[in-house]
């Protein structure tokens, strides 16, 4: 199965009960190789950032093995409702 956004997304979404997930491929030619992805879940709490990656990490890990980048982005609800008080809750656009 090709890795998509959509599954990426699907995936994070249903694995880490997210409530909020983008996902944008950022590869030169859009080929699914090069991932920026924003999740919001309560399951990031109490855990540094290394924990929560490992957490986002371990929920793609067979889509890991044909993306060659994933920038990842992990807040708590409290983050996250932090960030849309300040108009800051996108993934940055190049």
């Amino acid at each position: 199965m090709a890795v998509t956004a959509d599954l990426i997304r699907e995936k994070l979404t249903k694995e880490l009960v997210a409530m909020h997930v983008e996902v944008e491929d950022t590869s030169a030619d859009r080929c699914a190789a090069s991932f920026k992805v924003l999740v919001v879940s309560s399951r990031f709490e109490g855990k540094p950032l290394l924990q929560r990656h490992r957490l986002v990490n371990a929920c793609l890990e067979e889509e890991l093995k044909e993306i060659h980048a994933l920038e990842q982005k992990t807040l708590t609800p409290e983050q996250w409702e932090k960030r849309l008080t300040t108009h800051d809750a996108h993934i940055p656009r190049s």
